[in-house]
């Protein structure tokens, strides 16, 4: 006698010219991909509408001039400006639905051409970032060391030395922590020098 195991379930499906196809598996997902022409199921759609929408949102970070570039429907951008505006959670809920909508009827070149914006956008952060980072390292440097302030000098003849020179005598003179702000831990103060130090360099660097 053969004994089953009355513990398993049976699974779900149906039978196909004979053969059991199981919900789920990839045959029973290939048939309903025929009996729908290949049309995305709802949560594909679901999903589709829902990073479009993210999309959309994600034009209000741009900068004017990448967004005039796209020229997209006016529609769309006065549905934006209203987003901005809104602040109430429902309403701005239902605002971004109305985006999302609108962004549906674009065609994919242009939701690829917002995406370049987005990515042309973050990729001049990085860049900034990156010419910050530069500019705070010299300021250091300078205000550190000696050897420092000639190499600078030898890579940017057209700084004015004795200001640069006076700048950083001021700023460690600044920068001198008094015995009160050692009894306490704190970090020594930064003086207007130390702002100038950074200001000069990040144009110098600027203009490179």
């Amino acid at each position: 006698m053969i004994l089953r195991d009355m513990s398993r379930k049976p699974k779900r499906g149906y039978y196909v010219k004979g053969q059991f196809v199981a919900e789920g598996s990839e045959l029973d997902l290939e048939l309903q991909a025929e009996r729908t022409g290949g049309a995305p199921s709802k949560t594909e759609l679901k999903k589709e509408s829902a990073d479009l929408q993210k999309l959309g949102e994600a034009l209000l970070t741009l900068r004017s001039e990448l967004v005039e570039r796209l020229a997209l429907p006016s529609q769309l951008l006065d549905a934006l400006a209203e987003l901005r505006r809104i602040t109430n959670f429902e309403g701005r809920r239902r605002q971004l639905q109305y985006v999302g909508k609108l962004m549906r009827k674009l065609d994919e070149e242009q939701h690829e051409a917002i995406r370049a914006a987005l990515s042309e956008q973050q990729g001049g952060s990085a860049q900034q970032t990156l010419a910050l980072h530069a500019a705070e390292k010299w300021r250091d440097d300078l205000i550190a060391s000696d050897d420092a302030l000639q190499t600078w000098l030898g890579h940017h003849p057209g700084t004015d030395a004795q200001q640069l020179r006076a700048l950083v005598r001021q700023a460690r003179k600044d920068g001198q922590p008094t015995a009160d702000e050692v009894s306490k831990g704190l970090a020594p103060r930064r003086g207007r020098a130390y702002r100038e130090i950074f200001q000069l360099v990040r144009e110098a660097l600027d203009d490179e």
